[in-house]
């Protein structure tokens, strides 16, 4: 019975295949936003998720002055020194780093090539902090940090500026006027999530940084990783502890200092992307129903149009709930033909969004099948009041029917 109202619901598609098209429309933008704007979300919520990774592992970052406005840090808090830097690697336990970090903006150049980048004073405790590995030559030695020599590691993007595909191990940069010979390439880690280009930097081992370029022994960051299985929470409050102790602020007062830990900088980013998915998700869905009501209204009409034919099938013995049968079927018939489409739209949408928008192409099984049968759902629901009123059509007033 229910093949036989499926072929009848093709045959009354065929008869008039643009009314069914445009029938269909409704519901196959509704499926297609739906799916497209859900994995577009979940994929930049992915994206997120793991350009925060790339900061580094159980990463904490230690910064003098309280945030002021937008990113911005409180400037009359005073710098931390190496003191500091060695107290928390003594004093707070399960760390697998501790690196002091202090900044200044210089020119790199090298013959001809000049870049305007940013050197960083630090240890090799920043590579295990940040979790950046070695894309070439090595890292600092012992000596070379102990002894502050002009030794440098370039991010990727200062190593293609300034050396091209040339190989820079060996060669000597100058950074302002100071001259730093090349020891190390770093591997790349592209943009941050705030789309700052992470590899445009500069190490320099700390001391040598402070002698020659920042002329002060002051440190701007201590970045901080945390072993794996340990809290990262816990981290943070033993730090807190104890640089108020070490800076001597009394009870009540406010910290001069801030403890970022990233891993709560991850979930609320996630999380607020994960929001605005779902608010986007829920304004596509709308689509869904306007669709739902192309199909009632179609429906209606073309119950007003066959009511000969209905009539005609009821007066040789056709039961209430064989036309209330086709006219359902066909209605379901238009809204999943349709949720096809949409999906097969949403999915060419998403990979083409995903890879213009440079974010991985999530998609998720779970969401397409709740639209498509949301798709059917939406034939069912607004296709029974269409269908319920051909079923209880009079045979003789639907015989008279002009």
């Amino acid at each position: 019975m229910i093949g036989n109202a499926f072929l009848l619901a093709l045959q009354a598609m065929r008869r008039n295949l643009m009314r069914s098209f445009l029938t269909m429309l409704g519901v196959i933008i509704g499926v297609a936003a739906v799916i497209t704007m859900v994995t577009v979300g979940k994929g930049t919520t992915a994206k997120v998720a793991d350009d925060i990774s790339k900061l580094g592992t159980n990463l904490l970052i230690v910064a003098p002055g309280q945030i002021r406005g937008f990113g911005g840090l409180s400037g009359n808090a005073k710098p931390f020194d190496d003191a500091d830097v060695l107290a928390i690697q003594r004093e707070v336990p399960n760390l697998s780093a501790a690196a002091p970090s202090s900044a200044s903006a210089a020119n790199a150049v090298f013959g001809n090539n000049n870049w305007s980048t940013r050197v960083t004073g630090t240890t090799n405790d920043y590579l295990t902090a940040r979790d950046w590995s070695m894309g070439k030559g090595r890292a600092f030695t012992d000596s070379e940090m102990r002894s502050g020599k002009s030794v440098c590691l370039l991010g990727n993007t200062v190593a293609n500026e300034l050396f091209g595909g040339m190989d820079p191990i060996g060669s000597r940069i100058r950074l302002g006027k100071v001259s730093c010979e090349v020891v190390g390439v770093l591997f790349p880690k592209g943009q941050s999530t705030m789309g700052s280009d992470q590899d445009d930097l500069v190490l320099m081992p700390l001391r040598a940084f402070q002698r020659k370029i920042s002329g002060n022994t002051d440190i701007d960051r201590i970045y901080v990783s945390v072993k794996d299985g340990f809290s990262t929470e816990k981290a943070s409050k033993d730090i807190e502890w104890l640089l108020r102790e070490r800076r001597r602020i009394g009870w009540g007062k406010p910290d001069d200092f801030m403890v970022r830990d990233m891993k709560e900088v991850s979930e609320t980013l996630t999380g607020t992307t994960r929001v605005l998915t779902a608010l986007l998700g829920a304004v596509a869905a709308v689509s869904l129903l306007v669709g739902g009501i192309g199909i009632m209204n179609i429906m209606l009409v073309s119950v007003t149009e066959r009511t000969r034919e209905i009539g005609t099938r009821l007066a040789i013995g056709a039961m209430e709930r064989d036309v209330l049968l086709q006219f359902l079927v066909e209605a379901i018939t238009l809204s999943s033909f349709g949720g096809v489409i949409g999906i097969a739209i949403a999915v060419a949408a998403s990979a083409w969004m995903a890879k213009s928008f440079g974010i991985p192409l999530v998609l998720d099984v779970k969401v397409i099948a709740l639209a498509f049968f949301f798709s059917a759902a939406v034939g069912v629901v607004f296709g029974f009041f269409p269908a319920r009123r051909a079923a209880r059509l009079d045979p003789i007033e639907a015989l008279r029917h002009e």
